[in-house]
């Protein structure tokens, strides 16, 4: 973004259980261009990442690398980190944010962002001001703000809908994007490949609960906005109308972070 102000990114996390790659990787990518961190929390908790993805077997044989590791653990010394705003405060507003992220993660606890009415609602007004200035019809957008998401942080946004009285009411705010999110196919490998020693671990939602892809495709104007990919290099979707990129999973993290610091930083 022009000027000499710095831009500024939120993380909106749960208490516990976000991915610690999909978190501490954009972290590390948004400190280095200069950007203002804040984070988010419920009641204004400390963040954890989930501590299978960092520890134990579960690290070694599916979770974070050694320089995810390592960069989870420098972010975790951050003063942001240590005094996270509270999103339930009756003054919490995303209007400050340049850039608003919603990490991932399949841990349960993840839900408590996911499922939130709170969050819902100050999505709902964000949102519509990521429209590109040069947009048809553009009313809202200023082209100064935008939004990442990643695997299950794009439920976040697919779960958050514009209220009664707008013109979209009822409709979710990435009906009309193009988005990819944790593919089916990935969700489904990790369940069932670790199913006897995990239970539904790789299930948000508990065993024979609705995927990623499928929550997410199900409210889209059309399924074609679910930009699926089920290849291991690394993959973002950039919306041409919203300032909006999203990805799919860990190894999506530096592209994603990339084109977001672009987005913002002009």
């Amino acid at each position: 973004m022009a000027g000499s102000t710095t831009p500024k990114v939120i993380f909106i996390m749960a208490d516990y259980g976000h991915d610690p790659t999909e978190t501490a990787v954009p972290f590390t990518a948004f400190k280095d261009a200069g950007l203002d961190i804040s984070f988010a929390t419920e009641t204004g908790k400390q963040p954890e990442c989930d501590k299978k993805m960092l520890e134990g077997m579960t690290q070694k044989l599916l979770g974070a690398d050694a320089s995810a590791i390592s960069a989870y653990k420098a972010m975790l010394q951050h003063p942001s980190i240590r005094s996270p705003i509270s999103w339930s405060s009756p003054d919490f507003t995303l209007e400050p944010y340049n850039l608003v992220f919603f990490p991932g993660g399949h841990e349960k606890g993840v839900r408590q962002v996911i499922d939130s009415p709170i969050i819902h609602s100050h999505v709902a007004k964000y949102f519509p001001q990521t429209l590109c200035s040069a947009a048809a019809g553009n009313v809202t957008g200023d082209g100064k703000k935008a939004v990442g998401a990643v695997c299950h942080g794009v439920m976040v946004l697919s779960s958050s809908v514009y209220p009664a009285g707008t013109s979209n009411a009822g409709k979710s705010v990435l009906h009309d994007v193009d988005t990819t999110a944790l593919p089916a196919t990935f969700e489904k490998v990790a369940y069932y490949g670790t199913k006897l020693w995990l239970g539904d671990y790789y299930k948000t939602y508990g065993a024979g609960s609705e995927n990623v892809q499928d929550s997410v495709t199900k409210v889209l104007d059309d399924k074609s906005q679910f930009k699926n990919y089920v290849g291991m290099s690394p993959f973002v979707v950039e919306d041409k109308r919203y300032r909006y990129v999203s990805a799919r999973f860990p190894g999506d993290a530096k592209l994603l972070s990339k084109k977001l610091v672009q987005l913002v930083k002009g």
